[in-house]
């Protein structure tokens, strides 16, 4: 159930007896914001604030100085993946509410991996060339924020989303939206689906065709900052640099041709080219659609997906990941200047958050002399074979596993629940894999009980039935799901997807209308920045598990003072 505050419920009651020229005076002092915008930084652990924020001077520093910092925020929940964290943000709700358990998961249905964007009744709509392929927030079962202000706003409402991500800027719009936009890696091209748009967005195509991000290609990341102001070892140990680039500056933009092709576009991808690219792209939707300036509150979402795709290689301690902050510092501080000019400082609203945070490197940790390695999925689900074959007969008795997620074929686990020593036994076999520290079955996680028990609180917040595996294997601290116990895939160094403090704590940050700056170290998740917003716009979301973070708001909008009898 959702929680609800005294506070809220006194503030229910105070407006129930309320003259009506009091709200009205209260509205006049802090009217609804014109423009609502969130910002992600994905992968963007809390401790970097502190740790990397002493040379910031542009839109990075002005959110701590000048916002409502809540300093102790961090999810709930173990499934600390990039889709289900920007599903979370949108929507106000958890994944056992909004039904995204990860980036992809097995559907039993169709007997096949499926991604949380995916939809066979989209398709792509290219600003370049042709792309396969169709994604909307079809697997999204609740509304995000911006649905419901479309939905229950008095006046036209604009929704546009930038994201190099496909499921970063889909889940930050929900199910409608004027231009949700991102990245393809492969061909180059900015995309969108025609579950938003049947055709390019005018003025998205003028500014593509204006902004190649091809006259990036040969340029050189160097060091934005002089290099004693970088904290940690340079290229320490297990950083795993995209081809092409080594684990020392300067790393150059060119790919694997002397023309642009798919290895330039996924380096420029994980170059500070690209936040700067989204930062003026979502400047010129400002100006281009008047958000901000109707009758109504329109919202802007950009979610910065390079220092996700820098950290996975270089790591958490890394001089690129500071760099990157460093650089992304600029660009926000540029995209705020702008709102200032063009929507006016007291009439927007910025909220400030991360999808996940990221595990240190294992391999540093180790020489550290702490416990860390990779739990391999593929180990796991053979020694599983194993013990099923030898009881249950010859045959295909798993489905592909999906990080966490263990799935069974069609019927098998049925079968062990009316077996239980062979369920001991596939229990015992994942237990005795080296970092495994849990194995939780699936009729543990239905509901919501109260519970002591920390690593089951947070996997039943992540639990959505029908689509979480039948198992939930945890990891121990600092291990990480890999293809192997030998390699983590796909050439990276590090992951997330765990409920632990470097996966779950990560940033909250409301600044401008409405809001009252300052550091506040009362509990706090980036599941209430939805609700939040909606009461700072006066608009109700229909389930939401986050609270309204009240503290934080400017006088007149946490509470109004009570009629004079």
């Amino acid at each position: 159930m959702p929680r609800v505050s005294n506070i809220a419920v006194c503030l229910f009651c105070a407006q129930l007896l309320l003259p009506a020229s009091v709200p009205a005076q209260a509205e006049k002092e802090h009217p609804r914001p014109k423009l609502v915008v969130v910002l992600v930084v994905d992968q963007l652990r809390a401790d970097y604030l502190e740790k990397y924020s002493e040379h910031w001077t542009g839109g990075l520093r002005r959110l701590l100085e000048k916002g409502a910092w809540f300093r102790q925020a961090a999810y709930p929940y173990a499934s600390t993946r990039t889709c289900v964290g920007h599903a979370t943000i949108s929507t106000g709700s958890f994944p056992a509410t909004h039904g995204i358990i990860s980036n992809l998961w097995w559907d039993r249905e169709s007997g096949k991996m499926v991604t949380c964007t995916e939809d066979a009744q989209a398709q792509a709509v290219s600003y370049g060339p042709a792309v396969k392929g169709g994604e909307s927030a079809a697997r999204l079962v609740v509304p995000t924020f911006s649905d419901e202000l479309r939905a229950q706003a008095g006046a036209p409402v604009r929704v546009v989303t930038f994201s190099l991500k496909a499921r970063s800027a889909i889940m930050l719009a929900g199910h409608r939206a004027d231009a949700v936009t991102w990245h393809d890696e492969t061909t180059g091209a900015w995309v969108t689906s025609s579950a938003y748009a049947s055709a390019p967005v005018g003025f998205l195509q003028q500014y593509v065709r204006a902004h190649p991000v091809e006259a990036d290609f040969g340029k050189l990341w160097t060091r934005a900052l002089p290099a004693s102001a970088y904290l940690f070892e340079n290229a320490a140990a297990g950083e795993r640099p995209p081809a092409g680039w080594t684990s020392t500056f300067p790393h150059v933009l060119k790919g694997s041709a002397d023309k642009p092709d798919a290895a330039f576009y996924a380096l420029w991808e994980r170059s500070p080219f690209a936040d700067a690219y989204l930062a003026q792209m979502a400047a010129s939707a400002v100006d281009a659609l008047g958000l901000g300036k109707g009758r109504g509150t329109d919202y802007l979402g950009v979610s910065f997906s390079t220092f996700d795709l820098v950290g996975h290689h270089f790591g958490p301690f890394s001089h690129e990941v500071q760099d990157v902050l460093a650089r992304l510092d600029v660009a926000i501080g540029g995209l705020l200047d702008h709102l200032d000019r063009a929507v006016g400082p007291r009439n927007y609203v910025v909220a400030l958050s991360a999808d996940h945070g990221v595990a240190p490197i294992p391999q540093q940790m180790t020489a550290a002399g702490l416990d860390g390695g990779l739990v391999g999925t593929s180990d796991l689900t053979a020694e599983v074979q194993k013990v099923l074959e030898t009881s249950l007969g010859p045959g295909q008795h798993l489905a592909p596993a999906s990080g966490s997620d263990l799935y069974f074929a069609q019927g098998v686990y049925a079968k062990l629940a009316g077996a239980p020593e062979v369920m001991e036994a596939v229990v015992g076999a994942l237990l005795a894999a080296p970092g495994v520290a849990r194995v939780l079955r699936s009729e543990e996680l239905h509901g919501r009980e109260a519970t002591d028990d920390p690593i089951l609180r947070a996997t039943r917040l992540s639990y959505y039935a029908g689509r979480s595996g039948d198992l939930i294997v945890v990891q121990k601290p600092y291990w990480l799901f890999g293809v192997s116990a030998h390699d983590l895939g796909f050439g990276l160094s590090t992951d997330h997807g765990s409920p632990y403090n470097y996966d779950t704590r990560v940033p909250v940050i409301l600044m401008g209308a409405g809001v009252r700056r300052g550091e506040y170290q009362t509990a706090a998740t980036p599941a209430d920045i939805a609700p939040t917003l909606a009461f700072l716009c006066a608009i109700t979301l229909g389930r939401s598990d986050g609270r309204v973070l009240v503290e934080a708001l400017a006088p007149s909008r946490a509470e109004a003072p009570l009629p004079v009898h």
